[in-house]
């Protein structure tokens, strides 16, 4: 490992952690925590619901921290909560009326921001930052759940 990889590692991460903070800023100004927002953005979209399960994997969050946001919206109104008739451990949460237009203005902004700023992108540009990112993301995963620190 070279002197210009660690280099290359800590920007790419420091750019990383500044686009965390942008969307954890964002959040704070509508109200809500950034983890919030996760999950509204990704019913938003749901127009049929899905489980809270669905929502942890497509939110990377951990099963309390969904059911902690859901239980928080459902006192809201902003979600229903509602057990599938053939599997009644699962439940379809679903955005209620309510709950749209409280997050559609946030929600539709953030969603055109990431797509304008992916749209300055070249089509190749956009191929390589998704193909680069994947694979960091798929290294770094191996190289934290291994023991030891070598390669």
């Amino acid at each position: 490992m070279t002197k210009e990889d660690k280099k290359n590692a800590y920007l790419y991460c420091k750019f990383r952690d500044e686009q965390f903070a942008l969307y954890d800023e964002y959040a704070k100004r509508h109200g809500m925590l950034m983890k919030t927002l996760l999950v509204v953005n990704t019913l938003f979209y749901a127009k049929d619901g899905m489980t809270q399960t669905e929502i942890c994997r497509r939110t990377f969050q951990s099963k309390q921290t969904v059911n902690l946001i859901i239980k928080n919206l459902l006192a809201e109104n902003y979600v229903t909560v509602d057990e599938v008739p053939e599997n009644k451990r699962n439940k379809i949460v679903q955005m209620t009326e309510a709950g749209r237009l409280y997050c559609e203005k946030v929600v539709r902004h953030i969603t055109w921001a990431e797509d304008t700023a992916m749209s300055m992108f070249t089509a190749e540009e956009q191929k390589q930052l998704i193909d680069l990112s994947r694979t960091f993301t798929k290294n770094l995963t191996l190289l934290v759940n291994q023991e030891t620190e070598e390669i």
